[in-house]
């Protein structure tokens, strides 16, 4: 029987952990947990988490040094939870400015680590791979072109499949008909729909939100739904919404299934462009975080490599636009959108593409396969 200490920093790792707790399971049925994540991590588990994602999503140099007195509680507390449960192994998603100090702490009390879902070192910071490097046991890579990057750093990693492929798939044999989908959601059954997806961080939905209803207005004939996220109450839709004088409907926990039925979606950039690009609906990449040219500048200096939204990665070609910062406008969005709710030349391209991307990500179980390698691991170290 072994103890697992997993840390997830936000919804979307929430899924993939909640994922990677019922794989572990199947490899060990008395496996026990004890983990920072949400809801459907607890319902995996059986155990509520020790602390919530939703109580960590910071983002931002301001925003976590503002919270910084609360984070470095929230770390207090998983390293004393480590230490006085002393698990076999732990196991980390994403959130590295978090998770890399906990993997320090681990490894220095001889507790293993795993990282499933490596930080974007490929896009920034990527003196983080010296850490990774020094601290982490094995890193499960759910992006294809992770294995080539990390190889030039002399470090080998395995790329075990995208969870998204799998959700999404399974999550596509229960969606229902455009008519039945707009019946059971108070939706016009006479509008096609564009899909806004504004992020699952306030932050996020407080940049991007108004100027994706900005564009998304000038094309009345459509209908605007926004997927709500799972960590986000409907007061923040509405206040944001509030000085533009609208109400959007905010569906949740439907996210996969309005995109799908969506003839285009705009996009926070982030995983929900790669399950979106699965899902075959076109879609622009919007990321505002701060408008102006310098920060864009500044950004653009630390960034690494052609791309950021996952597709135009996966692929290594510009599949979908991506309007970052103060390139991200109202006029700028509709500019593709216009072209996108056409049968155009722009909307084939962005189709073609998402197939080309779907054959490079593969189908592979990407939980089953990162846990089977964790325990072999470890019985390895018996």
């Amino acid at each position: 029987m072994a103890k697992y200490f997993i840390i997830a920093g936000e919804a979307s790792g929430d899924i993939h952990g909640a994922s990677l707790i019922r794989a572990l399971r199947q490899e060990d049925a008395k496996a026990q947990f004890q983990f920072l994540g949400g809801d459907m991590m607890a319902e995996a588990a059986g155990v509520k988490p020790l602390i919530h994602y939703r109580d960590m999503a910071y983002m931002g140099f301001v925003e976590v040094l503002k919270h910084l007195p609360t984070i470095l509680g929230f770390m207090a507390t998983a390293k004393k939870a480590i230490m006085d449960n002393r698990p076999d192994a732990v196991i980390l998603i994403d959130y590295p400015s978090f998770n890399l100090k906990i993997a320090k702490f681990a490894h220095d009390k001889g507790i293993p680590c795993f990282y499933f879902i490596s930080p974007k070192v490929w896009v920034w910071k990527e003196y983080r791979v010296k850490q990774i490097k020094r601290y982490i046991a094995r890193l499960f890579s759910i992006l294809p072109f992770e294995t080539a990057f990390f190889r030039k750093h002399d470090y080998e990693v395995e790329y075990v499949g995208n969870p998204s492929v799998k959700e999404i798939d399974e999550a596509a044999q229960q969606f229902t008909h455009f008519s039945t989908f707009v019946a059971d959601n108070g939706l016009d059954d006479e509008k096609p729909i564009i899909a806004i997806v504004p992020g699952s961080r306030r932050k996020e939905i407080r940049d991007n939100l108004p100027t994706m209803v900005e564009a998304a207005l000038r094309h009345p004939d459509y209908q605007l739904v926004i997927a709500g996220a799972p960590s986000i109450s409907q007061h923040l839709y509405d206040e944001v919404l509030e000085p533009l004088g609208v109400q959007v409907p905010v569906l949740h926990g439907k996210s996969f299934e309005l995109v799908h039925h969506a003839r285009v979606a705009l996009v926070t950039s982030g995983t929900a462009t790669l399950e979106t690009a699965i899902l075959g609906t076109p879609q622009i990449a919007c990321y505002r975080m701060n408008g102006s040219k310098f920060i864009y500048k500044f950004y653009r200096r630390l960034l690494k490599g052609k791309y950021v939204t996952l597709p135009n990665l996966v692929t290594d070609e510009p599949i979908i636009p991506e309007l970052l910062l103060h390139f991200c406008s109202a006029d700028a969005v509709d500019s593709h959108l216009t072209a996108l709710l056409a049968d155009s030349a722009e909307r084939k391209q962005m189709l073609d593409g998402y197939s080309r991307m779907r054959q490079i990500l593969t189908n592979k179980d990407c939980t089953t396969c990162t846990a089977k390698g964790i325990v072999e691991y470890l019985k390895k170290q018996k």
